[in-house]
Parts: C-alpha cells; sequence; structure tokens
C-alpha cells in the first residue's frame, strides 16, 4: 500500500507550510501529493506551483469539480501540467454536490452520473488526440448543437504526452463507485473504512463488469482513500482534531434532504449519529454537532493515537482494496507518519 499525501483545503488563505510538506513527503518517499477545490482556491494552480519543485511524486488532484470547466478546458489542463511534471499528473474529478455546482458555478445538477460519462469520454478523445473531438450527449455537444453554426470539430493542437493520462473519480454512492470501475483509472473515495471494504470490492467488481476491454484492465485501477492521520498519545485529543471535518461534511457539506457524505457515514451504521450532528449543524450549532461525532466513528474512517496504536489500526487498511493511502495531517508530523505506516 503505497503513501500520498493530502494538501486539502485553503482556508482564508495558503495552508502555512504547503510547499514545506510537499517537499518532505517525496523526500519520504511518499507515492503522492494531492490538491483540492471547492468555491476558493483551485487545484490546479497550487498544484503546479507547490510541484514544480518536485521531480519524483506524482500529482494529483482530489478533487477538480467537473462544472467549474468544460471538459476541453479540462483535457487542456490535464495534458499541459502532465507534459510540465514529465508524467506525473493525475486528473481526479468529481461531480461536488447541487449546492456548489447550482449555487457556485451556475451549472445544473441533475443527472450526475450520466454527465460523468460524457465528460470522461470527452477528455479521453481529447488525450487519445486520434481525430476531432465530437460528442453530441445530453449535457455537452461538440461542435454545439444549435449554435452559429460556425462550429468546427476541433483535435487538441499539443501532443498529449500520455494518450492513457490517468483518470480517477472521487464517488462515495454504490452507482458512484461502480462507475468509476466501469469508465476511470482509478477511484477517490472518501470516509473509506476497513468494515466496508467486501461491500466496495462487490461494487468495484460490478463496474469492472460493464468496463470497456479497450481500457487498462482492473488489475492496473488505483484505490487512493483520503484518511485524516492524528498523532497523540491521547486517543480523545487526537479524535476531536478529526470530529470538525466529520461534523463539517455530515452536517454543513449538503442540505439535509441531499448529502452524499452523510449517506456514506449512515451506510457505515452511524444513522442516529449523523442525525444529532446534522440537526445540530443546521440549527447552528456547531459546537455540539462536534462533539456529538462519536469516536468508533473516527476510528472506522481516520488512524488516531499513539504511533504503536495507529500502526495497529492500519493494519486492517492493508488488506482492503485500496492500494493508496492518503494522509492528511499536520505537516510536522509527516516523517512519523510516514516511519509508522511504512
Amino acid at each position: 500500500m503505497r503513501l500520498g499525501y493530502h494538501t486539502g483545503y485553503w482556508a482564508a488563505g495558503p495552508p502555512p507550510g504547503a510547499q514545506d510538506a510537499v517537499l518532505a513527503a517525496e523526500r519520504l518517499g511518499f507515492d503522492s501529493v494531492w490538491t483540492a477545490e471547492a468555491y476558493g482556491s483551485d487545484a490546479l494552480t497550487p498544484l503546479a506551483w507547490w510541484g514544480a519543485r518536485t521531480t519524483n511524486v506524482r500529482l494529483g488532484t482530489a478533487i477538480a469539480q467537473m462544472s467549474a470547466r468544460t471538459p476541453t478546458a479540462t483535457a487542456m489542463a490535464a495534458l499541459t501540467l502532465d507534459h510540465l511534471s514529465g508524467g506525473r499528473f493525475v486528473l481526479g474529478l468529481g461531480v461536488s454536490g447541487p449546492q456548489v455546482v447550482e449555487g457556485w458555478y451556475g451549472q445544473p445538477y441533475p443527472r450526475p452520473l450520466a454527465r460523468t460519462r460524457e465528460y470522461v469520454q470527452v477528455i479521453r478523445q481529447v488525450l487519445a488526440r486520434e481525430r476531432p473531438v465530437t460528442i453530441d450527449g445530453a449535457f455537452y455537444q461538440l461542435p454545439l448543437r444549435g449554435g452559429t453554426g460556425l462550429g468546427k470539430a476541433l483535435r487538441s493542437t499539443v501532443h498529449p504526452l500520455r494518450a492513457d493520462l490517468p483518470i480517477h473519480l472521487a464517488a462515495e454512492g454504490p452507482k458512484n463507485v461502480a462507475l468509476a470501475a466501469e469508465i476511470a483509472d482509478g477511484w477517490l473515495p472518501l470516509f473509506y473504512s476497513p468494515r466496508m471494504d467486501a461491500t466496495y470490492r462487490e461494487l468495484l467488481a460490478e463496474g469492472f463488469a460493464r468496463r470497456d476491454p479497450a481500457l487498462a484492465g482492473s488489475g492496473s485501477f488505483e484505490v487512493s482513500a483520503t484518511v485524516p492521520v492524528v498523532v497523540d498519545d491521547d486517543v480523545e485529543a487526537a479524535a476531536d482534531v478529526v470530529r470538525p471535518f466529520i461534523a463539517l461534511y455530515v452536517g454543513g457539506m449538503g442540505a439535509r434532504e441531499a448529502n452524499f457524505h452523510r449517506d456514506a457515514l449512515v451506510r457505515l451504521g452511524y444513522g442516529d449519529a449523523c442525525d444529532e450532528i446534522q440537526d445540530h449543524y443546521l440549527a447552528g450549532r456547531r459546537e455540539r454537532a462536534v462533539h456529538a461525532v462519536p469516536t468508533e466513528l473516527v476510528e472506522d474512517v481516520a488512524l488516531v493515537g499513539p504511533v504503536d496504536k495507529i500502526r495497529r489500526d492500519a493494519a486492517a487498511w492493508r488488506s482492503t482494496a485500496v492500494t493508496t493511502l492518503v494522509v492528511q495531517c499536520d505537516p510536522r508530523t509527516l516523517p512519523v507518519v510516514a516511519h509508522a505506516l511504512s
């Protein structure tokens, strides 16, 4: 199981020490470094800026939001970064949720799976560069249907460094997970738990069964799970660092009737806790929402506590479908975390 490092979301500005952390991750032998975007900083610019001083570590977006860019614009950014990094870029994509898609990007959200299919299809055409890119889909048309009539099917002027540049999909719902295995080169799960590994493997197998033979086989498929890691001799103190993260996703990242992060944790068996967290959060009782996150839930989706405990708990992850553990941690603890998980 390889290690990755997630720089996380920006707050009001760049995360302190991010450049040093990226360099430390490469020095410590991490396989990959990942960035994120929501409705503030973007995922591509920091990856290029920080990654410019690296030579070996892979550079991935976890995730670039599909509604933020047309599929051809995303393909342009991907092939550009792949050239500049010498073939180290990994394109991680996600649909986000209706609050961000419709509220921030002003794009329609319905039918995200069908939209994802078309989006990835266009990107693969750009990267293959076999012919001008065309699609007559429900969401994307190239050339545009019903425009001036002057649109022309085009092929990228730049030859991609890798026609098989890896595309990973973020997914939490069962259908989305299967879709990742069907059309992508990897899956970026959030709130993965070793306890759900058998279920996840079944969903992946369902997708692999529908996979186009022209794509690489399932043996090369990657599962890069983002996992918070907090080193502290006091388990509860370590869990306290993760609780706000979980409370935010359960209570604040989505509406009461549409929150896919919450749904993932309900499937893990924490329905009652999620109801309480969401009720407090939506009522403005943020501290009570945080306190309502059970320690057991934290330990299911994160690695927290003394180094020896983290090392023992990590053993359960090694037998899962996860191929890369993408750690989110205090950059100052990266050497300790690397040692504990090596």
